[in-house]
């Protein structure tokens, strides 16, 4: 009987959190040009931008010089493999305050100078999915918004809402000021 009642409870718990996860639709930000994702298109969001003083195809050469990563990025400590449309990368994400996560996820879009973006799942799908996008936008008057956001869905992603919020905007905030100094500084 024991058992019984510890599967319903947990069917229950996962029930939940996956109506949850489906109806979040939030942001960090008040700004609106953030886009649906390609493969997630709701779900949880977080979304940062900065504006900066370079043209877009400066920032795509220090954005995808990867070997320098470890240097400067606070954020994506290293990415490893061919970012091509369909292949796998490697990635060493670390949000603030925690370890770092080894993620191998499936390039999505990888555009010279406007776009890279990938989709990384922990274990199976719809567990806790992530699909990050880089999305680089030509002011027209010599400078670049930088816009770097992820659309999140899995039955995990009510009970990690907090890291999302804090952690992970924090670490979208730091890597793209990092980017900024970097990119002016050339």
């Amino acid at each position: 009987m024991n058992n019984k009642i510890l599967f319903i409870l947990l069917a229950c718990i996962i029930a939940i959190a996956g109506a949850n996860a489906k109806n979040m639709n939030t942001k960090n930000t008040t700004t609106a040009s953030a886009t649906a994702g390609e493969v997630i298109t709701n779900g949880k969001m977080v979304y940062t931008e900065i504006t900066i003083k370079a043209t877009p195809a400066k920032v795509w050469q220090v954005l995808t010089d990867f070997e320098a990563y470890p240097t400067w990025n606070p954020f994506i400590k290293s990415i490893k493999g061919k970012p091509a449309v369909g292949q796998h990368i490697e990635a060493l994400l670390q949000v603030p305050g925690s370890k770092g996560m080894v993620f191998k996820p499936r390039v999505l879009q990888f555009q010279q100078g406007k776009e890279f973006r990938w989709i990384g799942k922990l274990g199976v799908g719809y567990l806790f999915d992530g699909e990050h996008t880089f999305r680089l936008q030509d002011n027209g008057d010599g400078t670049t918004t930088f816009m770097q956001y992820e659309h999140f869905r899995g039955i995990l992603i009510p009970f990690m809402k907090k890291m999302l919020d804090v952690q992970t905007a924090e670490g979208f905030r730091q890597m793209n000021q990092k980017l900024k100094e970097r990119v002016e500084g050339i």
